[in-house]
């Protein structure tokens, strides 16, 4: 069950951590709600700051509850990584898996820009020395 701030029964001095939703992809966070309603265990959710400063994440409503929350989390991910695992070699294997070459092609802009990048940086920090010989 999803809560809301502000709900009665809500105390966010007794709210717990479960999740940083931080480069957690839409799709595992999905299944971790999913598996928090299908354990009956309460939870609410805060959103990322709109400037990307918090992630947002799953918290914990009752503080009872997180032992059993985070074993059922902690078996979630192992089963999630080995599945992961076996995607991705199957994707290495039958060749789908992208490479350094595909995704410059695919990315061009985004690649002429990281060369520019460190062009920029090795000129910065080779002027001073550059500069001394003379």
């Amino acid at each position: 069950m999803a809560w809301a701030a502000g709900a009665p029964g809500y105390d966010p001095a007794m709210a717990i951590l479960l999740l940083n939703l931080r480069h957690v992809p839409e799709d595992e966070a999905d299944e971790v709600r999913a598996l928090l309603e299908a354990q009956g265990i309460e939870y609410y959710e805060t959103q990322p700051g709109p400037f990307g400063i918090s992630a947002g994440g799953i918290w914990l409503v009752h503080s009872e509850q997180e032992e059993r929350a985070r074993m059922r989390l902690h078996e979630y991910q192992q089963t999630r990584l080995q599945r992961v695992h076996v995607e991705r070699e199957t994707a290495r294997r039958e060749g789908r898996l992208p490479g350094t070459w595909s995704q410059l092609r695919d990315n061009p802009l985004q690649a002429l820009a990281a060369v520019l990048g460190i062009l920029l940086v090795l000129a910065v920090t080779l002027l001073p020395f550059l500069l001394l010989g003379e």
